[in-house]
């Protein structure tokens, strides 16, 4: 059985850094979960949010799952799948950016149009949204792969982790904003230029992210 001590000397710590950072800035640019999460929260409480929360990143297991014994079979069959699998992320992370580039940068809230649901309902809707969102598998497929940070961890062990490392970004992030979704709100209307400051960061993440791909190594 192998020590704590030699397990982490295996594991490139900087790639999990970078990983975790991008990650975390990810989950606080705006899109439609942590604006789902927001507006729920506003208009049927924290209670509400939590569940649509906990929902959302439930959802992310399906993905983890499918992208861990999916890729790591092409990672250990072809140096070249892998290439083109690396190529593609860094290309659609760059789409994602250019998207994020054309886009309006206003964060609109819906609160009028915000029926209240159970927690369960909402906890069920979240997890919908995220299972059956094929952008979401999409956007696994680009960025995990080079991310991967051990020589002698399997690749769908290395999967996991990074699943559950983003899994828990994501929770730490939607979760603060269905506890502080009214200061939020307050701060959104009162603070316009709010939404083109995260979404350069947005543009800025994925440039990065895309960059770190293609320039990473198997």
């Amino acid at each position: 059985m192998h020590s704590p001590l030699l397990f982490l000397e295996t594991v490139n710590s900087p790639i999990l850094i970078a990983f975790l950072v991008s990650s975390l800035a990810l989950a606080l640019s705006p899109g439609p979960d942590n604006i789902f999460v927001l507006t729920q929260s506003i208009g049927n409480g924290t209670k509400s949010g939590l569940a649509t929360v906990f929902g959302l990143v439930s959802g992310c297991l399906v993905h983890t799952t499918l992208l861990a014994f999916g890729v790591s079979e092409i990672i250990k069959r072809s140096d070249t799948l892998f290439f083109a699998i690396k190529l593609f992320g860094a290309m659609y992370l760059l789409y994602l950016a250019f998207q994020v580039y054309r886009s309006d940068a206003s964060i609109l809230l819906d609160k009028e149009n915000n029926p209240a649901k159970s927690p369960q309902k909402l906890f069920w809707t979240g997890f919908t949204m995220n299972v059956l969102n094929p952008k979401v598998t999409i956007f696994f497929l680009a960025f995990f792969p080079g991310f991967l940070f051990s020589d002698s961890l399997s690749a769908v062990v290395q999967f996991y982790i990074l699943g559950f490392i983003f899994m828990l970004s994501a929770l730490l992030v939607f979760g603060a904003i269905a506890v502080l979704a009214g200061k939020i709100s307050k701060y959104l209307s009162r603070h316009k230029k709010t939404g083109v400051y995260l979404k350069w960061v947005q543009i800025v993440v994925f440039v990065g992210i895309a960059v770190y791909l293609f320039l990473s190594e198997k």
